[in-house]
């Protein structure tokens, strides 16, 4: 695969990894039976594959912001300070609104906006713009303010607001998310709460230290396998203590299976300590193992790694589109796949989807689709690094 870039290939390659990881739950989220009203960790209903399958999937958002971090630092490497200050800040902007007008279409459909979620590219977005702002502090004091968000927001979560004041939205908006109705038939959601992705984000942002063109490779591994190990260790210390990092701690079930995913049920709306550890932690661990790997299966995670916000759009897309004919092969009204508030009001979704071996092999076709389209544009972006508006694509 002959590529004219500088790309940091293992960085890339995770990337990779989590994308299509994504995808997985994304199919999860339009075809498996009753997914639309059912939470797949409700102990009292879920099955252990299907809590599995939602459990990897937690890697993809705190991996994707973490490496958005990182790829911010390499990127500003041969760019002034203000220089990457307004690329990060016009790009922040910039996903905001491909957040609020592209997104929210592929994912429902419907062109009224009845419902508007915030979701990963919203988070994105503001992440980049408060990076944008902070890139002029000291590296160690950067690591310093991001390690203190990460590990220290959960004391957050006993604050909390109801209706629609300023306050209220602004804390909906930063930590405990919430909906905010701008109408009889319109509202708000905002899934993710932005301030501990800021703080991943800036933990990505100096991670990208270790990559830079003078630091040893040697030191480099030693590094990710301490930190990740580190992390990881330091997730089962606090999870069986029990007292802090979660918002909702474990407890002990009628069975050893339900005991052990109430243990791995962890917040992600916002992202608790304990959650950031178990998926940053294994990710440093796959960098370390795959740094000096390259063979058919790294460089098939390499292309939609490269080409990630291509690719995020275009698979919801495509999943939608299934879903739409799956409904219609089984003698359903495609309308309903219309995503607007009145399907999710009158519940007309509750008895649709398939089998989680439906999902499996949806997931691998979508996967398999989306390859040829995502190798096609990565080597297009990697031969047209001069067009500047590339890097916003």
């Amino acid at each position: 695969m002959q590529t004219k870039t500088h790309r940091i290939e293992s960085i890339d390659i995770l990337r990779g990894v989590v994308m299509v990881i994504m995808a997985l739950d994304h199919v999860r989220d339009y075809f498996y039976y009753g997914s639309f009203f059912n939470d797949p960790t409700n102990l009292a209903t879920t099955t252990p594959i299907l809590f599995a399958t939602r459990f990897i999937t937690h890697y993809c958002a705190p991996v994707f912001i973490f490496l958005a971090g990182t790829s911010a630092f390499l990127y500003g490497r041969k760019k002034s300070k203000s220089q990457l200050f307004k690329f990060l800040f016009t790009r922040g902007f910039w996903l905001i609104l491909l957040a609020i007008l592209v997104n929210n279409f592929v994912w429902w459909f419907d062109i009224t906006y009845s419902n508007i979620a915030l979701q990963v590219i919203w988070a994105i977005g503001l992440s980049m713009i408060a990076l944008s702002l902070l890139i002029f502090l000291p590296v160690n004091l950067l690591i310093f303010i991001g390690i203190t968000i990460v590990s220290g927001h959960n004391l957050l979560d006993g604050i909390t607001y109801t209706g629609q004041s300023f306050e209220a939205i602004l804390w909906y908006i930063l930590h405990q998310g919430g909906m905010l109705s701008l109408n009889a038939n319109t509202a708000v959601v905002f899934y993710y709460p932005v301030l501990p992705w800021i703080g991943v984000m800036v933990v990505g942002y100096c991670f990208g230290t270790f990559y830079d063109k003078d630091f040893n490779p040697n030191t480099r591994k030693k590094w990710l396998l301490i930190l990740g190990v580190g992390a990881t260790i330091l997730f089962f210390i606090i999870r069986v203590i029990n007292v802090y990092g979660d918002l909702v701690p474990w407890a002990m079930q009628e069975t050893t299976v339900k005991t052990v995913m109430s243990f791995f049920k962890l917040t992600k709306y916002p992202p608790s300590l304990v959650y950031l550890l178990i998926t940053i932690g294994p990710s440093l661990l796959f960098l370390y193992a795959i740094e000096r790997v390259k063979n058919k299966v790294t460089d098939f995670f390499l292309v939609f790694g490269r080409v990630p916000l291509f690719y995020y759009f275009l698979h919801v897309f495509v999943i939608h589109l299934l879903a739409i004919v799956g409904i219609l092969i089984l003698g359903g009204n495609w309308q309903d796949m219309v995503l607007n508030a009145d399907v999710f009001r009158n519940t007309k979704l509750i008895n649709y989807g398939y089998s989680l071996v439906v999902v499996y092999l949806v997931w691998m076709f979508v996967v398999a689709l989306l390859y040829f389209p995502s190798k096609k544009y990565m080597l297009y972006k990697a031969n047209n690094r001069h067009k500047w508006w590339l890097s916003y694509l």
